[in-house]
């Protein structure tokens, strides 16, 4: 089950269960949509993988107690911002590479 990491990993900007705002890599990486497309060029300082918008989590038990309420979002905080130039470095043999080819 995902985490639904409270916030940005790089700038730390909150991410509630519901925002839109929200990316994931598959290891659940957590980055807003800016830092995603401004800072990271869709390259998880992390693993290399790509990004996806990360799901919403129903804040209503419409089914089964899968909502909210019976799984919380994480309030764990990793904030760990990135290099820049070392993510430039890192990014840069494999940026060109689509997510599903890395």
């Amino acid at each position: 089950m995902l985490e639904l990491r409270p916030t940005c990993e790089h700038c730390n900007k909150a991410l509630p269960p519901a925002s839109t705002e929200a990316r994931i890599c598959s290891y659940e990486c957590t980055f807003c949509a800016a830092c995603v497309d401004e800072v990271l060029g869709n390259v998880c300082p992390n693993c290399g993988g790509g990004f996806v918008p990360r799901p919403v989590r129903p804040s209503r038990n419409w089914k089964g107690d899968n909502y909210l309420g019976h799984d919380p979002a994480s309030t764990r905080v990793r904030h760990k911002p990135v290099d820049p130039d070392a993510h430039a470095r890192f990014a840069a043999g494999i940026r060109a590479i689509p997510p599903e080819q890395r």
